[in-house]
């Protein structure tokens, strides 16, 4: 019976696997994923967004796991991914709305007569009533019913384009009707 000599010529005897502190990395989300979890919410105000921030972390995570030799050091590892995917996210974030002191849209003038209101609507219908057929429904279906340019294609069966430049010259007869020139 003879007794290894060195113990580290014993070591590396050993497979790679056994040696790793997780071998798979399904066991390493198993056992790290409460304590990544509670470092990802740190970075995010809203638990969801943390839990997606994690899963891309832990994704690239995945990627690089064959490559990652030390597995006691994959906190550091992911913990590093999180932030960068999160300083990724906010250097990409939109920002549509800003703080300001007046509000941008105009004020709108107090409603007028009744009577006006309803003359002026129905001096508008007789209006786009004098519109040829194609322009008129073209006018109806962009401001009426709110569709967009290519909802009102498909539902007439005709291009973009074609809406875009029927529309321009419905408007333009528009502002040229003489029963509308009070209203401008």
């Amino acid at each position: 019976m003879t007794t290894p000599v060195c113990t580290s010529a014993s070591n590396a005897a050993t497979p790679r696997a056994q040696t790793l502190a997780y071998p798979t990395f399904a066991s390493y989300v198993k056992a790290r994923q409460p304590v990544l979890l509670r470092t990802a919410r740190s970075l995010t105000a809203n638990p969801s967004d943390a839990e997606d921030l994690l899963q891309t972390a832990l994704t690239k995570t995945y990627v690089a796991w064959e490559r990652i030799e030390d597995h006691r050091a994959l906190d550091g590892y992911v913990r590093r991914a999180l932030l960068n995917t999160r300083t990724s996210q906010w250097r990409k974030r939109k920002v549509d709305e800003f703080a300001c002191d007046e509000l941008p849209e105009p004020e709108m003038p107090p409603a007028g007569d009744p009577a006006e209101q309803q003359a002026l609507h129905d001096a508008m219908w007789r209006a786009i009533m004098r519109l040829p057929a194609r322009q008129r429904a073209m006018v109806v279906l962009r401001y009426y019913e709110d569709l967009s340019e290519a909802q009102t294609a498909e539902v007439l069966g005709v291009s973009v384009g074609t809406v875009k430049s029927a529309v321009s010259r419905a408007l333009g007869k528009l502002r040229e009707d003489p029963e509308l020139e009070p209203v401008r």
